[in-house]
């Protein structure tokens, strides 16, 4: 059984910064006879990644709860191909997973981009599980269980979940998941869901390394997209999101990104070999953060202060996640390092 040990979350310093872009971040890469899948691959951030990987060779398989939509909107980037799976139905990715195993391929790049935000009202999965919950990390958790056979069969895979300085609102609420005995609150359960992709990475980095497997967790920065669908224009004007015109604030060096700018640190922690025989760190701006040097309030999602909390760098609390999501689910990993 391997230690755990919490890995160095200290800027290398990268030498690149909040303003790059996920473009930048790829000159000189080339992704050929590469294959990557990436959740949320057709909007946002997501869609971003998926380009600038599939310019620079990669074969890109992006998974599609409404496939029509995904096909339009990727259908100008060259090798990307669009599968059906939703990540709040267990069989729809099993399917997924059992499609793409059935080509005996490896998998080098596995990027968890998708997900939902700050639903206004308690909305619960089949399971019963709150569903930012089961939608951002269980069914990231799932799906990665199942494509372990191609992740190992990479010998150099990475895999990038994507968390948000939302983190802060709220740790792993261990004892109370689903909000049963808790009234419901946006934000906490937001945080939660964020929190658990940083220890998902955390741990699943521990486990895979020996495989071959690294993990990451990202923020990207405050994008305004389709991850915000369920905040009011007003909701985002008192979060310094939009201008008084209703447009997008971009000023990267607080936090205000352009989506080419926000993709950029998922792409790196994806490719970049800087950050060869790393893993289980937290990054943001195109770098590893450091500590978190400030307190987030509910009124600045994207810009408050920078950094991981010490709830989502903790290891303890990443292998007690992963035995409770290992439950919820049923997936268990063929890791060796246990």
């Amino acid at each position: 059984m391997l230690q755990q040990v919490t890995p160095i979350q200290t800027p290398l310093p990268s030498g690149f910064n909040a303003a790059t872009t996920a473009e930048e971040v790829m000159a000189g890469i080339d992704l050929s006879g590469r294959t990557a899948i990436v959740t949320g691959g057709y909007s946002g951030l997501g869609q971003e990644a998926v380009r600038v990987m599939a310019q620079a060779g990669a074969r890109v398989i992006v998974p599609a709860r409404d496939e029509a939509k995904a096909r339009e909107r990727l259908s100008a980037i060259p090798n990307v191909e669009v599968w059906a799976m939703d990540l709040a139905d267990t069989r729809a990715v099993d399917r997924f997973a059992e499609r793409f195993l059935a080509e005996r391929r490896a998998l080098d790049i596995l990027m968890l981009s998708a997900g939902i935000m700050a639903l206004p009202e308690l909305q619960r999965d089949a399971r019963g599980l709150e569903m930012q919950f089961a939608v951002n990390h269980i069914g990231h958790f799932a799906l990665t269980g199942k494509l372990w056979p191609a992740l190992s069969a990479a010998g150099n895979a990475r895999v990038v979940a994507l968390s948000s300085r939302g983190h802060r609102f709220s740790p792993v609420r261990f004892d109370d998941l689903a909000f049963a005995r808790c009234a419901y609150d946006r934000w906490a359960a937001y945080g939660q869901s964020k929190t658990a992709n940083a220890l998902f990475a955390l741990e699943l980095d521990r486990r895979g390394r020996e495989s071959g497997v690294r993990a990451f967790s990202v923020h990207p920065g405050g994008i305004v997209s389709d991850l915000a669908k369920h905040l009011s224009a007003e909701e985002l004007q008192a979060f310094g999101a939009l201008d008084a015109e209703g447009r997008p604030v971009i000023d990267p060096h607080k936090g205000k990104k352009s989506v080419a700018q926000g993709a950029a640190t998922q792409v790196w922690c994806a490719v970049h070999p800087q950050l060869e025989g790393m893993g289980g760190l937290y990054c943001e701006d195109v770098d590893i953060a450091g500590p978190a040097d400030a307190e987030l309030s509910a009124t600045d999602v994207g810009g408050g202060g920078r950094g991981v909390a010490e709830h989502a760098a903790d290891p303890v609390a990443a292998a007690r996640l992963w035995i409770v999501s290992e439950a919820l689910t049923g997936v268990r990993f063929p890791l060796a390092a246990r």
